[in-house]
């Protein structure tokens, strides 16, 4: 059988270097990379025009355009995986902002349907009793899912969202970092905050993880196993994971997370209504670990 060449984008994430210098291969096809900077541009022409064979996908992305009847298949490997705790900024001069005081603010984010803002509205709504209805959103980009109705304001075009922070205008963003000592993170020791959460919770936040179109899936279940495959044995060669493993492979190793997101993405009326971990599957994925 003819070995197919694979239209790809995949991040620079260290534990997927070996397969993008080639250093590993697979014998049933060739990967094509296209490089998106940053990686999250490429989501939009995936969900909106299957641009790719294969993509890296923030995982609400993916559970948006499933909802939607995006033709899509998620592999449950993962690129992105971080604690989310230190990715909330406010002004110093402000004064101490504690999460509760976040009702009746203007909170800026990129876009109402990121993963990291996913991840960040479930921790404030229920670790710290924060009414996400009373937060007044400041979006700066549109959804990747064309079909969901985002109900935000819109910042003004061609304003940054840390500067308007800055200016005043913000009174918090989430999905940001900076160094800048003007700005505070709302959580005082994210690190310690984020140890107490998973000690609470037993969940790595995952962000990315990787989607095939579902002609592929149905047309090569084999190579899209191969692609797990190859995935997990480049994972491997990058050396030992961290304790906990932010980068969990397979369907059982990511349950926690993806039930979590779930639920979170429920509340928050980014998907119609909740799924279970292994409607996210097809019968080519549904038993990679």
């Amino acid at each position: 059988m003819e070995k197919l060449r694979l239209r790809t984008v995949l991040g620079n994430q260290p534990h997927v270097q070996a397969v993008k210098s080639g250093e590993l291969r697979s014998e049933l096809f060739d990967l094509d990379f296209t490089a998106f900077t940053p990686t999250n541009a490429a989501f939009k022409p995936m969900v909106r025009e299957r641009a790719f064979d294969v993509c890296e996908m923030a995982i609400v992305t993916y559970l948006m355009a499933r909802a939607h009847g995006k033709p899509l298949v998620l592999l449950p490997a993962a690129m992105v995986g971080r604690f989310q705790h230190g990715h909330a900024l406010y002004r110093a001069d402000r004064g101490t902002l504690m999460p509760a005081d976040l009702e009746g603010k203007r909170v800026g984010i990129r876009s109402f349907t990121t993963t990291t803002g996913a991840w960040m509205r479930g921790i404030l709504a229920n670790d710290h009793g924060v009414n996400l209805d009373r937060i007044n959103w400041v979006t700066f980009e549109d959804p990747h899912v064309a079909e969901y109705i985002d109900s935000t304001e819109r910042a003004p075009k061609g304003r940054a969202i840390l500067q308007m922070l800055k200016d005043g205008e913000l009174d918090a963003v989430l999905g940001e970092t900076s160094s800048d000592p003007a700005l505070k993170p709302l959580f005082a020791d994210p690190a310690a905050e984020a140890a107490r959460w998973y000690a609470r919770h037993g969940v790595v936040p995952v962000n990315h993880l990787v989607v095939v179109t579902q002609q592929l899936a149905t047309s090569r279940p084999d190579v899209v196993r191969g692609l797990y495959e190859l995935l997990k044995r480049a994972k491997a060669n990058a050396g030992p994971p961290d304790v906990p493993d932010l980068l969990p492979f397979g369907v059982e190793a990511n349950r926690k997370p993806l039930e979590l997101m779930i639920d979170y993405c429920v509340q928050q009326a980014l998907i119609p209504r909740r799924v279970t971990v292994d409607e996210l599957f097809d019968d080519t994925t549904r038993d990679l670990n």
